[in-house]
């Protein structure tokens, strides 16, 4: 059984951001709405903590980056008005563009720039002009660090929404020499594979949540599904070779959902094309119950 979380419960709420814009393989737009239909979801509907709130989709405008935008500044204000009633929000997206809305949403109802643990296979660090493919979901951190196209800036605050600082990227196996260059100028720790390969992914996990948790405003988790290995996770939008097990990203959430600084999390990138026999939906609901206060059983 897990321990007890350390913050007051909070009832959860869910808030599905289905957009596939940000990526090149846009399918991704279909899976917060397949989750909710799913019968991984079923399991866990009629738990007394959690509801699902609002499924969010880009505005009907002209330009892929505008609507990206448009996408993000709602969400941002749903992500305020759950915080604002006391809850818990969690975003389940879509492409990990989304998080540009999330953190932003999060930052302006903390009043300053939070802290933020980013478990990815990716560094999702490109601006405009280093991306190599143009794909708007690898570029969100570097916007939540206030580098980018304008209009995905400022969705929170104005300037950064995440404190460099208070920023880990965990579990990264896949990236171009821009993306890491920015990373290391702008102070943000990168603990990659290989790292965790030599030091053990309990003692990486331990100096990751030590640099969030210290950020004054706060601090939230976004996970990348394809962080995992796409054996145990195939339904991603991006899958790399190898990966986490499973059960590191489920330890992850179960050791920091009791840390009283917790305001959100974020679960992206779930393709449901690329799923098999419901794998990925299924390890969704598991990575939830983690953070709901009985967790699993």
């Amino acid at each position: 059984m897990k321990p007890s979380p350390a913050h007051p419960a909070r009832r959860v709420r869910i808030i599905g951001a289905a957009s596939g814009l940000g990526a090149q393989d846009r399918r991704c737009e279909d899976g917060p709405v397949a989750f909710h239909r799913s019968q991984a979801w079923h399991e866990l509907e009629h738990h007394p903590d959690i509801a699902w709130g609002r499924t969010l989709f880009p505005p009907a405008e002209a330009g892929r980056t505008v609507r990206i935008a448009g996408l993000c500044r709602h969400l941002a204000d749903e992500v305020g008005v759950a915080l604002g009633a006391g809850e818990f929000p969690l975003v389940i997206g879509g492409d990990h563009s989304v998080a540009i809305g999330t953190w932003g949403g999060v930052a302006r109802h903390a009043g300053l720039p939070v802290g933020l643990l980013w478990i990815d296979a990716h560094l999702d660090s490109h601006t405009p002009e280093t991306s190599h493919s143009g794909a708007i979901h690898g570029m969100p951190l570097a916007c939540l660090l206030g580098r980018g196209d304008k209009r995905l800036l400022n969705i929170g605050l104005a300037g950064v929404q995440v404190a460099a600082a208070h920023a880990v990227v965990l579990g990264p196996r896949s990236w171009e020499p821009e993306e890491i260059e920015f990373l290391r100028r702008t102070g943000v720790r990168v603990i990659d594979g290989e790292e965790i390969g030599r030091r053990g992914f309990a003692d990486c996990l331990a100096e990751a949540s030590a640099i969030v948790a210290a950020a004054p405003g706060g601090f939230g988790i976004t996970l990348d599904l394809d962080a995992v290995d796409p054996r145990l996770a195939p339904g991603v939008g991006s899958p790399e070779p190898e990966g986490l097990p499973a059960s590191d990203a489920l330890d992850a959430l179960r050791r920091l959902s009791g840390q009283p600084g917790l305001r959100a999390l974020e679960i992206v990138e779930y393709n449901p094309d690329r799923d098999r026999h419901g794998m990925t939906a299924e390890l969704i609901t598991q990575l939830i119950a983690e953070i709901l206060p009985e967790g699993p059983a």
